[in-house]
């Protein structure tokens, strides 16, 4: 059943809350102006490094024998990487010859959900009434049922848990690519194979039973139902009596293994491994592809995911203008909020001004970033951040304008 909880908060709370948020917004503001001038810079200095990069990069077409001459260049070569490490899960006891092993664990758990409605009423008060609901379901984390709203949820959907142990990434330390090394920031960029098959002796599935039986219960009877919760599958495990019915506390995991793979790098030579390439403006290069990619291709997608993640942050930092314009301004809405109405009215246009204002903003501050860093594209951008400022201009020219015709 769904659990209620109804809170009432004061006009003259809700104006001393919204007073308090104008710091915070004050922050958001001047934070997403400090991102999105960091942005634009970071944008321009790896793009350069990059085509810094590109320039000196040699071909080596072969990778079977160290070439003292290619010490010190940047390269780009293609060949498999493969290991003869061992990887063990130290939890599990799950061993495979990998470059690396990544363990995912599950937890069946009770789950809180909640629902909040809020309403305006005369006089300023907000009543918020928030609904919880409880489901079983497989989590990434134990979940805390004693933090649960419901009193009665506390004492009936009691969390439990076989093994509190969490999601592993276990690494090889020698990796080959063909007679060179890789390094581990490589090594850590090689991709998981979907078809990886674990494998689990007789002794450490005897090993993780005893793990499982309370130290004051370790009879042989206790321990032969142990045995039966360890279920041993083709990708990982199951801890529990039965996977098609999950029971609270039973675990599921699973397992991802990086095998032995193709896969193209662009990289400084240093005697029998790589290491990053340190550009003039400071700025390190360095790239691995899975399969077999040219050259030119790599730097492409370099040059790609560098222009996708500047828009990403761009995004952000305008995000977090216009919602630290909006904090700043929220106390306004709120001292008309003895009339519901009037406040949704206010907050709906002041929403729209922060929305024009921190869309200008935020051009303008890109535009001035790319001032000293791209000065050929700023001036159109100043020119879209006026056309703003007009707007949000004509706009209160409009307003005052219908407001002083007589009715």
């Amino acid at each position: 059943m769904a659990y209620t909880e109804t809170t009432t908060t004061s006009w003259f709370s809700r104006i001393k809350n919204s007073f308090a948020g104008v710091l915070t917004g004050i922050g958001l503001i001047i934070g997403g102006t400090c991102l999105l001038w960091w942005n634009e810079g970071d944008f321009v200095a790896t793009r350069d490094a990059l085509i810094e990069a590109q320039k000196v990069t040699e071909e080596m077409p072969d990778i079977s024998s160290v070439n003292a001459e290619m010490n010190g260049k940047v390269v780009h070569a293609t060949g498999k990487a493969t290991t003869s490490d061992v990887l063990t899960d130290p939890d599990f006891r799950v061993s495979a010859t990998a470059i690396s092993l990544q363990r995912r664990v599950e937890f069946y758990q009770w789950v809180e959900h909640s629902k909040t409605e809020t309403k305006k009423e005369l006089g300023g008060k907000e009543v918020t009434t928030t609904t919880y609901t409880y489901e079983k379901k497989w989590v990434s984390r134990p979940v805390d049922s004693s933090g649960f709203h419901d009193p009665s949820a506390r004492r009936e959907h009691v969390n439990r848990t076989r093994m509190n142990v969490k999601n592993e990434s276990i690494y090889a330390k020698n990796v080959a690519f063909g007679a060179y090394r890789l390094p581990d920031f490589f090594i850590r960029e090689i991709s998981t194979d979907p078809d990886f098959t674990i494998s689990m002796t007789a002794e450490a599935r005897d090993a993780l039973a005893r793990r499982l039986v309370p130290a004051a219960r370790t009879s042989e009877e206790a321990l032969d139902g142990a045995r039966e919760l360890v279920q041993v599958h083709t990708k990982g495990l199951y801890i529990g009596k039965d996977p098609t019915l999950p029971r609270i506390g039973d675990l599921r995991v699973t397992y991802a293994a990086a095998l032995p793979a193709e896969v193209s790098i662009i990289a400084k030579v240093a005697d029998d491994t790589f290491t990053r390439y340190a550009a003039s403006n400071g700025k390190t290069v360095s790239r691995l592809s899975m399969g077999t990619k040219g050259l030119e291709e790599m730097f492409n997608d370099a040059h790609s995911g560098n222009s996708t993640m500047t828009w990403i942050l761009r995004a952000v930092g305008v995000a977090a203008v216009i919602a630290g314009l909006r904090m700043v301004v929220a106390p306004l809405s709120v001292l008309v909020g003895f009339i519901p109405f009037l406040e949704t009215i206010v907050g709906g246009g002041f929403g729209f001004v922060c929305l024009l204002l921190g869309l200008a903003w935020s051009c303008i501050v890109i535009s001035i970033a790319w001032i000293f860093y791209r000065p050929i594209l700023a001036f159109g951008l100043i020119a879209v951040a006026i056309a703003l400022i007009v707007l949000l201009y004509m706009r209160g020219r409009r307003r005052k304008a219908a407001e002083a015709q007589p009715v």
